[in-house]
């Protein structure tokens, strides 16, 4: 069997590996198994081995049927062995892993009885401290309330008793460095400290007085978190706070109320600021600030007066009343005399900021007064307009105390508004007139009057005027020189001495104006060249002083009978009714060119008079 065995593998290995021999046909028999099919083989003939292959083949398909024959009858007995070496096996598998996590979990054992050892230790450390603290518990309680008190102390004002609770925890944290709950204490007393702190500043930023100061200033020194400069310069912004917070609350809409209330707080809470400065940090022997504290002081002073300065410089252009800028330069040269006394006097800073207000204003006001005349004159309708019936002066005398303007001008409605412009002008002049600007404000007045000549230049370039109109635009040029002209230079002159000098010497500059009188008018109905309009009786020149105005042939008054108009009136209203203006009466009604009814001899035109203060 043994031999047919090895004689069947070794058939299957030469015909499995029959692609690998290089052609040697010697059989692998070396073996002391096949030592004795060798033998029987080596004792056969030729024949016989040739049949040995063939017999091999049979006994092997013997042998097969053998092996299944016995399989078959015996297979629950291999099933049965099959099964029981897998379970063995896997059982053994089983208690090999067993002992391998068993292997792998004694050190975490050793390690677990390890910890228990060492929390027993510590269960026993933290059962002797809870013995202790329960010892010592009221003890604890009063320090761990001392934040607690420290802030109630606070909060109800007692600023000595907080600031021992915080010394006592000071010194304590410092004899006990190493335990935790000195720390957190004094780290809780910290930031109570810090709320003191900011208390206290916080009151410095309100309104109190120097006793106050110095008990806040005195504690902010105990509690040592500032240096000496460093608290200095606390005090003053501070301070600086309160005095804006107080700025703040005024109301900038109002200009003037606003300024008013700016310097009378600086007037009065900046002197007591300095004050109470010098009385708490008066520590210098030689009794100046600037060596004692490297001029902190003066700077911060220096940087209030320039806020004030920039302040109404700002703000000024915005007032357009001459009297409010004069009560704003009094309050303001009285805030500054107040504060001369610590040492802050700025009025000799204050006269550039009020006089480019004072020039601001007055041109603004001279433009307006140009820019309605220009208005007037372009909408107004050439109408003859009935004389005045009363006299006036049409010349203003410097020292008269009489500054009404020329009723003439109510004839001329754009002269006459012009006028009620540089009036206007001097009026908020007045109040607050600058000496320094003397010469430039007569150049804004000459400004303006050349503007008004220029325009009546342009007008008559620009315009075709015709018969009537030609002659009542020269009456206009005529009056514009001879009565608007001196009276505006009269009414700078009540402004400034000697002030309408100034302008009179500048009358070549309406040459061209008065080029117009000298041209003749254009007449297209035969009327004479130019109408004499007589102002309440006509103007009449003389070598010896100026304009006098006469009432031969002109207006007649009478204590019995009101106003008789004659000669010159009724000319002037014949005139008229033969162009085709004035149809009858001699108080028509002229009708401008918006469509709205003017009545004349001034019933809607008033000339106001500069004032007198």
């Amino acid at each position: 069997m043994d031999l047919l065995d090895a004689g069947h593998r070794h058939s299957s290995e030469l015909s499995a590996g029959g692609a690998d021999m290089d052609g040697a046909s010697v059989l692998p028999l070396s073996g002391a198994a096949y030592q004795p099919y060798v033998s029987e083989l080596l004792s056969f003939s030729i024949e016989r081995l040739h049949k040995e292959p063939e017999l091999l083949r049979v006994d092997g398909e013997r042998v097969r049927r053998q092996m299944q024959e016995v399989a078959v009858e015996n297979y629950a007995a291999f099933i049965a062995a099959s099964e029981a070496l897998s379970f063995v096996r896997a059982q053994l598998e089983g208690f090999d892993k067993h002992l391998e996590a068993l292997v792998e979990e004694i050190p975490n054992l050793t390690s677990g009885c390890t910890e228990f050892v060492e929390s027993a230790h510590q269960i026993l450390e933290e059962r002797k401290l809870n013995q202790t603290l329960l010892a010592n518990h009221s003890t604890l309680l009063d320090l761990l309330e001392i934040p607690q008190l420290m802030d109630t102390c606070i909060r109800n004002g007692n600023y000595d008793e907080a600031l021992d609770l915080e010394a006592f925890v000071s010194k304590i944290s410092k004899l006990h460095p190493d335990l935790p709950v000195i720390q957190g204490l004094a780290a809780e007393v910290k930031k109570t400290i810090q709320s003191l702190i900011s208390q206290l500043l916080q009151k410095l930023r309100s309104n109190i007085q120097l006793p106050e100061c110095l008990r806040i200033v005195a504690h902010l020194r105990r509690i040592g978190v500032f240096s000496e400069s460093e608290l200095r310069l606390q005090f003053l912004r501070c301070r600086e706070a309160w005095l804006s917070g107080i700025l703040d609350d005024l109301d900038q809409r109002n200009v003037y109320d606003y300024l008013k209330g700016m310097v009378s707080c600086h007037r009065t809470h900046l002197f007591d600021v300095v004050n109470q400065y010098r009385a708490i940090f008066n520590n210098d022997k030689s009794g100046s600030e600037e060596n004692s504290d490297g001029g902190l002081l003066f700077s911060w002073a220096m940087h209030q007066v320039s806020n004030h300065l920039t302040t109404l410089q700002v703000m000024l252009p915005n007032i357009t009343e001459g009297g409010s800028l004069s009560n704003i330069l009094e309050q303001c040269m009285y805030c500054a005399m107040g504060l001369g006394l610590v040492g802050l006097d700025f009025r000799g800073l204050l006269p550039p900021i009020f006089e480019n207000a004072v020039l601001n204003l007055f041109s603004k006001n001279m433009g307006t007064a140009v820019e309605n005349f220009q208005v007037v004159l372009d909408s107004h309708r050439w109408v003859p307009m009935p004389s005045i019936g009363f006299v006036t002066n049409g010349v203003v005398d410097d020292t008269s105390d009489d500054v009404t303007p020329p009723s003439v001008l109510m004839e001329h409605p754009p002269l006459a508004v012009f006028v009620n412009g540089v009036s206007a002008a001097m009026n908020e002049l007045k109040p607050c007139a600058p000496l320094s600007l003397k010469i430039v404000l007569a150049q804004e007045v000459v400004k303006g009057l050349q503007a008004v000549s220029e325009s009546l230049v342009r007008y008559n370039a620009m315009r075709m005027l015709r018969g009537n109109e030609s002659s009542l635009f020269i009456s206009l040029c005529q009056a514009f020189i001879e009565v608007a002209y001196p009276y505006c230079a009269a009414c700078f002159g009540r402004c400034y001495p000697n002030g309408g000098a100034l302008i009179t010497e500048c009358r070549s500059t309406f040459d061209a104006v008065s080029q117009l009188l000298t041209v003749p008018s254009r007449s297209g109905s035969g009327i004479s060249s130019s109408i004499e309009r007589r102002q309440s009786g006509g103007i009449e020149r003389r070598q010896s002083g100026g304009i006098e105005r006469k009432q031969s042939g002109g207006i007649d008054r009478k204590q019995s009978g009101g106003i008789e108009r004659r000669q010159s009136i009724e000319s002037a209203g014949t005139a008229a009714s033969e162009n085709g203006h004035l149809t009858d009466g001699l108080e028509p009604e002229v009708t401008g060119d918006a469509g709205a009814t003017v009545a004349p001899a001034g019933a809607n035109m008033q000339i106001d008079p500069p004032t007198n203060t």
